[in-house]
């Protein structure tokens, strides 16, 4: 972070090239001439750790666990692919030879060009996975359970050709597979984990969630998506494994409210249809969906402050792939009324699910 203010905040494939390059004298050099900048960065850090830390003792001792998100790809611009190029498919001059992304389907046809470098699973593997370890562990420190985005990606990975400009051109490669989840059993023990198993999954897909042992996850809104029949039966709630963890929505989805107005009719009336509930009024919906999913056989339900609330798009989290107007949205103390608190406790109760405190994992 002090090199790239010395250079304007360019990302660092853009710097000098010594740098760049981490050569030896270039790597002293910016270390005598960015002393004070790098001891503030390190103070940031360690104060946010130690006010996160705080933060999670509290949560804890009230009785309320942390799902914390890792995604299973960095950013080309990050501090691991610069301090770390063996780690990634990267040429000579640390360019990218492969990215990440996904392929064509029936919501993109030219796919999803993430960018992200891939990584080297060979190299990693050799190393025991150590980058992985060092990585999982630290995540561990911050929460009490982690969700691993795109989970496929470590049965079968989207190379994209570096310089392409769609999706479209890209192959299938072999991950590392149930090795590296070996691994992290062997070096941290037991963990709490949600397999993000979400989209087109194939055979060999589930047959990793499956070995495993995680959790995968369940979305009530993927449920009637009349343009993907054919693996909307699996979000049914009446097809849930016990080993699941049951959202209405996620972080990326729309809210309960808002998604009721962007299906097509004859998507809500299969959900209606579903219900057998062809009278609650629209506004009122989202409390037949919450109870819906909180009475199945999923060992964890989740439910966005949003779908409690009853609140429309204007109050979603993150719309994937737009930049500038996500992750703003916030909730008020006024919002968190008695009468909310009562609801929910109310539906908890219900569907026994107070004090539910198995662990996600067998």
């Amino acid at each position: 972070m002090a090199v790239k203010s010395r250079f304007d905040e360019k990302p660092w494939t853009q710097w000098a090239e010594d740098i760049r390059l981490r050569w030896g004298n270039a790597m002293d050099y910016y270390r005598r001439e960015c002393y004070f900048e790098i001891e503030f960065h390190q103070y940031l850090q360690y104060q946010f750790y130690k006010q996160w830390m705080k933060l999670k003792t509290y949560a804890n001792a009230q009785g309320v666990r942390i799902i914390g998100d890792i995604p299973i790809y960095v950013a080309m611009d990050s501090a691991d692919v610069w301090a770390h190029p063996e780690l990634f498919q990267l040429d000579g001059e640390n360019v990218p030879t492969a990215v990440a992304g996904c392929p064509p389907d029936g919501f993109s046809a030219t796919g999803q060009l993430w960018g992200n470098p891939l990584y080297r699973w060979e190299y990693h593997e050799n190393t025991g996975f150590q980058w992985w370890m060092e990585r999982l562990e630290y995540c561990f420190r911050l929460y009490d359970v982690v969700r691993i985005d795109h989970f496929r990606g470590f049965d079968e990975y989207y190379s994209i050709p570096y310089g392409a400009e769609s999706a479209i051109g890209g192959t299938w490669k072999k991950g590392p597979g149930i090795r590296l989840f070996q691994r992290m059993q062997e070096v941290l023990g037991p963990r709490e984990v949600i397999a993000e198993d979400l989209g087109y999954v194939t055979e060999s897909v589930k047959a990793l969630v499956k070995d495993s042992g995680f959790p995968g996850m369940r979305v009530l809104e993927f449920a009637f998506d009349s343009r993907d029949t054919g693996c909307a039966n699996d979000y049914l709630p009446h097809n849930y494994v016990e080993n699941c963890v049951a959202y209405t929505g996620t972080h990326d989805n729309e809210t309960l409210a808002g998604w009721f107005d962007s299906i097509s009719k004859e998507e809500l009336a299969m959900a209606r249809e579903y219900l057998c509930d062809f009278y609650t009024p629209r506004e009122e919906l989202h409390r037949v969906f919450i109870s819906l999913i909180m009475r199945s056989c999923a060992k964890l339900c989740i439910i966005p402050i949003q779908d409690y609330l009853g609140y429309d798009n204007a109050s979603r989290m993150n719309r994937p792939s737009t930049v500038g107007t996500n992750w703003k949205w916030r909730v008020t103390k006024e919002e968190l009324s008695p009468k909310l608190a009562k609801e929910i406790y109310g539906i908890a109760r219900r569907y026994g699910r107070l004090a539910y405190s198995r662990p996600l994992q067998q």
